[in-house]
């Protein structure tokens, strides 16, 4: 790998902690690939099921009993009926994202968020993971403000979220996803701000990879 080679930026992230918003002003200032639910259009195109169903499963892992009551769905009667073939597993969404994940890195530099990259990614010689979290008043306000909910729905988001992502990364990579030893850098937004934040990982990427050029914040709107 060469000074010049595809560097990745991984960004794991508690929601309400800013990772949609860092990645893109990263993706901007670095000129990098911004990857976040364009990793679900194209696992969709590959499996060749509609969009919509790869967006509610995204992230998530399908419980014993959901599994099975999906297979009895497919039959008219209490009788043993085997699922479809094209009957989407928990594996198969993860093999594909994973199989994007790793194109798109080897390809282009890119900043991408979610979907356990992190993991995926734990081989690639120029990759920088970085997680984000926050105390739940700071991310309450900002989903709040973001999704234009309650203070209660926004609670509830979280928590959801949270255990959510904490089940799909323990079930799919073995992994505790809130392990910090997994990370190279990681920030509580809440505490340092959005800005600095940024200003922090910029630093961090020039400390890793040599050489690399950042826009100046008033040409990097967002």
């Amino acid at each position: 790998m060469t000074n010049s080679s595809p560097y990745v930026i991984t960004i794991s992230r508690q929601l309400g902690s800013g990772g949609a918003y860092l990645g893109q002003r990263l993706a901007l200032r670095l000129n990098a690939l911004y990857v976040d639910h364009e990793i679900v259009r194209q696992a969709a195109e590959e499996l060749k099921i509609p969009e919509e169903h790869v967006k509610s499963r995204d992230e998530k892992v399908t419980s014993r009993w959901q599994t099975i009551l999906q297979s009895f769905a497919t039959s008219t009667s209490w009788s043993y009926a085997p699922p479809p073939l094209d009957l989407l597993n928990d594996e198969a969404l993860y093999s594909v994202e994973s199989d994007i994940i790793t194109r798109i890195a080897n390809q282009c530099t890119a900043v991408i968020v979610g979907r356990g990259a992190y993991y995926v990614l734990r081989n690639h010689p120029r990759c920088l993971n970085v997680f984000l979290h926050a105390d739940v008043s700071f991310r309450q306000k900002r989903v709040q403000d973001l999704y234009h909910v309650s203070a209660q729905e926004a609670l509830k988001f979280i928590y959801s979220a949270d255990q959510q992502r904490a089940n799909y990364l323990r079930a799919l990579t073995g992994q505790h996803w809130m392990d910090t030893r997994q990370y190279h850098l990681c920030l509580d937004t809440g505490a340092v701000g959005m800005e600095k934040a940024e200003t922090i990982i910029l630093e961090t990427v020039q400390a890793c990879f040599v050489g690399i050029k950042i826009q100046k914040p008033e040409t990097a709107k967002s």
